[in-house]
């Protein structure tokens, strides 16, 4: 069993455990995290908002490597730094890719159990009904950095293909920080407020009998931010170590292509 099975079936154990809890208690585990959860959050949010001003500078490594390998050449001990990070960010958007993977699954049978119960037994669901959207949103935000370690987005790029080793590095290098961080971040200073106002009221469904979880489905959109900001600078590292005349750590794009 993969690592990201076994992450999924731990969340999805402590969510039955946490339901059960509270069904158990009359609704008092739901009310506890419902009084201290907004609390918590905020603390969390400042603290991780912390973080991210620290590491930023960090994002230039890649960049500056690029610059002084492209001359001078790569020391040892940034390179073997450089792949590090590449493996350990690589490892965690392929992982969390796999999790995430099954919802598209879980997609499909909603989808067909809600067409089944409105159209045969006349029955409407609505938490039923909004699980399609947060399955949806899960799936295409959270698969992203998977789906960018594997080549999978979509190049509108007569170009690239033609150009060198070397001229695909430069084009990533580029890409990433003219395009793909600036808009992440920008993504990451909008939804501050936006996802930060969630949390402090717990948002709910608009509709009295739907999901009460609005607050964690808007979460996904940071946490996709992050995660491809995080994917970018391993492409972008990568692209470094190409520039410096060094054989780079293979990418999902790279193994498939090997195997046609």
């Amino acid at each position: 069993m993969k690592l990201a099975d076994r992450l999924l079936l731990a969340v999805i154990a402590v969510t039955a455990a946490l339901l059960v809890a509270d069904a158990l208690s009359g609704g008092a585990v739901g009310a506890v995290m419902d009084g201290h959860i907004s609390a918590v959050a905020a603390i969390i949010g400042r603290f991780l908002g912390w973080i991210g001003w620290a590491i930023s500078p960090f994002l230039f490594i890649a960049l500056l490597s690029a610059l002084y390998g492209r001359v001078m050449g790569l020391p040892t001990p940034v390179s073997k730094l450089l792949r590090r990070v590449i493996m350990v960010l690589d490892a965690i958007s392929v992982t969390i890719g796999d999790m995430v993977r099954w919802a598209a699954l879980a997609l499909v049978l909603v989808t067909g159990l809600i067409v089944v119960q409105r159209y045969v037994f006349g029955v409407s669901l609505t938490k039923l009904q909004e699980s399609v959207i947060y399955l949806h949103a899960i799936l295409f935000l959270l698969s992203s950095a998977a789906t960018l370690y594997n080549g999978g987005h979509v190049r509108v790029d007569i170009v690239y293909s033609k150009l060198s080793d070397h001229g695909k590095a430069w084009t990533d290098l580029l890409g990433v920080y003219l395009a793909l961080i600036p808009m992440c971040w920008l993504i990451l200073i909008t939804a501050e407020s936006y996802v930060g106002g969630a949390w402090r009221i717990l948002e709910r469904s608009r509709e009295s009998d739907g999901l009460p979880l609005v607050f964690l489905l808007k979460t996904a959109i940071p946490v996709f931010a992050v995660m491809m900001i995080g994917q970018g600078f391993a492409m972008a590292s990568r692209a470094a170590l190409t520039l410096s005349g060094e054989t780079p750590p293979p990418s999902g794009h790279d193994n498939a292509e090997h195997e046609l």
